[in-house]
């Protein structure tokens, strides 16, 4: 397995609507054939597919493939013990989860400020 790189910080998600395969590989630190396959391993990835069966993922798909991340690379579960997870109501209540989406929206009100002051 292919570790990601050390830096334990992924970059906040733009305040955009879809992401490319590419775009999302890049903030989730993933190969987008690694993403390609997660998909089929987990339900709850469904990137939307339009013209030439591209593959776009809105902000929620980003977040499902951080969370896939984190249980994979960080926390060490298997791809069996990591879809058990996500399937069970743990999921919902699952820590990195909750730190990341706080993360993503101080820094969003912080873009937001900055942004009020000039």
């Amino acid at each position: 397995m292919l570790e990601p790189s050390q830096n334990n910080e992924l970059p906040p998600i733009p305040a955009k609507r879809y992401f490319t395969i590419g775009e999302v590989s890049e903030l989730c630190d993933v190969k987008p054939h690694v993403l390609r396959y997660w998909e089929q391993e987990f339900p709850q990835l469904k990137p939307v597919k339009r013209r030439g069966n591209r593959r776009y993922y809105q902000r929620q798909d980003v977040l499902t493939i951080r969370q896939i991340r984190s249980l994979l690379y960080e926390q060490g579960f298997t791809i069996g013990g990591a879809r058990q997870r996500m399937s069970s109501s743990e999921a919902k209540d699952d820590a990195t989860h909750f730190k990341q989406l706080v993360r993503q929206t101080i820094t969003e009100l912080e873009d937001v400020k900055s942004a009020l002051k000039n």
